[in-house]
């Protein structure tokens, strides 16, 4: 059984998640924009929002912030851009004035890391009362439908968050059980947000927000919707870019959405053409190995079937998990003991974060890989990897022999084929 995690530790990291929860969205939509638009950068966010000559109004109260400074910004594809910003007085009341644009587009009120999310398409007069340092978690809008809704998405994201939390730090529940536990929270959550949200009204910008909300398990923060390997969430992404695409033609966001989508629909169709080739490895005794060729955190290019000669075993890993350690542990025992004797590991990254993998496979003794693919790998699917941890055996003519699951005693088995 776990031990149980102390309770200040819990109520730290909840903290952070609803500081940066909203913030999350624009950081991972930027990194989206930056990977996928191959169009000139964007500028300043007054030249991006298509201006109309008119405006819209934003004012209201920050209750217990006197002489903080809130900052007025637009988030920009390119990041967030000051349009004003004032020092508060004792009673919190402020006023800001911007550009309309054509087409809806992002803002935050922010003080220090605490923000609230608004977004404006017209001469709204919009109405923000919250009080500091809540502001992110408890506030209340007026004159914006919009703004309402991002509201609604923002609290149920944070609810979302305490739920994987509760589960992570439930003692009681086992590694396996807590990712289907949190698979099945995500899944009621995505469709309820794709039948309520999205599909609902896809041209609004609570729609577009919606599609860019994300949650953190562990020591990763990732896409609620995933527009990189998920059919059925690239579909959600496309239904949006298609409503941008006829309601604001030519913005910059409704672009945005656009190349996310079609590359989306790229990145799935490989998968399914690399999946329609899958050999079970379960099955695999006499043909050899389906070769792995990928470069280590040196950047050199280290092949499978160079380590013919050898007794292989092939680990599929991700390190940003809360069970690495131990299995690393594990792995590190096993080399230290059969290595002088013929034993090599082969370990396969499916980890997001290139500077997060190097850093912890620095000081490792076997061969580390990383896919850049991540769980959208080719060697994964070609391999059935259908949950990491996996592991393979292959013997010392390089030919695949046993999988985990055909693994009663994994040391024996590694005594046995040296």
């Amino acid at each position: 059984m776990r031990k149980k995690k102390k309770r200040a530790l819990f109520f730290v990291f909840l903290t952070i998640s609803i500081n940066f929860a909203t913030t999350n969205i624009i950081l991972i939509e930027m990194k989206l924009a930056k990977l996928l638009i191959a169009t000139t950068l964007v500028v300043a966010a007054f030249t991006v929002s298509s201006c109309t000559g008119k405006k819209f109004h934003v004012s209201g109260n920050i209750a217990n912030a006197e002489d903080s400074l809130l900052y007025f910004e637009n988030m920009s594809l390119n990041g967030a851009v000051t349009i004003d910003s004032v020092k508060l007085g004792k009673d919190g009341s402020f006023s800001f004035d911007a550009d309309a644009a054509t087409h809806p587009e992002f803002y935050r009120l922010r003080i220090d890391k605490q923000m609230i999310n608004i977004a404006a398409d017209s001469t709204e007069e919009i109405i923000v009362n919250a009080s500091y340092p809540t502001m992110s978690a408890q506030y209340d809008v007026k004159g914006s439908e919009e703004c309402s809704k991002i509201k609604e998405l923002a609290v149920m994201q944070l609810n979302l968050q305490l739920q994987v939390n509760a589960i992570v730090n439930n003692p009681n529940v086992t590694y396996e059980k807590e990712a289907d536990s949190i698979r099945t929270i995500l899944d009621l959550y995505k469709n309820n947000i794709k039948t309520n949200y999205i599909f609902r009204e896809p041209m609004k910008a609570y729609a577009y927000y919606a599609l860019f909300q994300t949650v953190n398990v562990g020591r990763q923060t990732t896409l609620i919707f995933d527009p990189r390997s998920k059919k059925e969430d690239v579909q959600v992404f496309a239904a949006v870019a298609t409503s941008w695409d006829t309601y604001y033609p030519g913005s910059e966001r409704g672009k945005n959405l656009h190349n996310i989508a079609i590359e989306g629909m790229k990145n799935v169709r490989i998968i399914q053409a690399g999946q329609s080739q899958t050999i079970d490895a379960s099955k695999v005794t006499s043909t050899g190995v389906i070769e792995i060729a990928l470069p280590d955190n040196l950047g050199r290019i280290r092949k499978l079937t160079d380590l013919k000669g050898k007794v292989v075993l092939l680990d599929f890993h991700i390190f940003a998990t809360k069970q690495s350690t131990a299995r690393i542990m594990m792995l590190r025992e096993l080399y230290n003991k059969y290595h002088a004797a013929g034993l090599e590991i082969y370990q396969v990254s499916l980890d997001p974060d290139e500077h997060f993998w190097k850093e912890n496979v620095a000081a490792l003794p076997w061969i580390c890989v990383r896919d850049e693919n991540a769980m959208s790998s080719q060697a994964a699917a070609q391999y059935n990897v259908t949950s990491v941890p996996t592991y393979f055996l292959i013997d010392k003519d390089n030919v695949l022999q046993k999988r985990d699951s055909q693994v009663k005693d994994l040391e024996e088995e590694i005594k046995g084929m040296l």
